[in-house]
């Protein structure tokens, strides 16, 4: 069972960037490196939103068209790590932010496709 833990959220000012990091631990027969990393948001009252991911081999990336050009996400399978390096930050990027992984070659951004998740670190854009 993997078990992910997030961290590096804050309160922030618009324009700024935050770098959140997902921690992952507990592989046993598999190691990161066979799995697919999703990253979601969810803002009060609204629908939890797939906003990147990076396949297992980290050649196929997604960003939303909310988030391209300002997010990017990156792996360091050696630390069992994967990031999201968040730029000029906007107030409606407002949510608690998770990760998620499951097997799988390719990136997904539907929540169904992953079973690990993190408990989510909140990220505030505010002045």
């Amino acid at each position: 069972q993997v078990q992910l833990v997030e961290s590096g959220g804050g309160l922030v000012q618009p324009g700024s960037s935050l770098k959140l990091s997902c921690s992952a631990s507990g592989f046993v027969i598999d190691s990161i490196e066979t799995y697919r990393v999703g990253w979601f948001r969810q803002a009060p009252g609204k629908q939890r939103e797939g906003v990147s991911c990076t396949s297992a081999s980290d050649g196929n990336k997604y960003y939303a068209n909310s988030v391209k050009g300002r997010f990017t996400v990156s792996r360091d399978n050696a630390r069992n790590i994967v990031y999201l390096h968040m730029n000029n930050l906007k107030p409606e990027d407002t949510a608690v932010y998770y990760c998620a992984m499951n097997h799988g070659i390719f990136c997904s951004t539907s929540a169904s496709d992953y079973k690990a998740w993190g408990q989510g670190t909140q990220v505030t854009v505010s002045a």
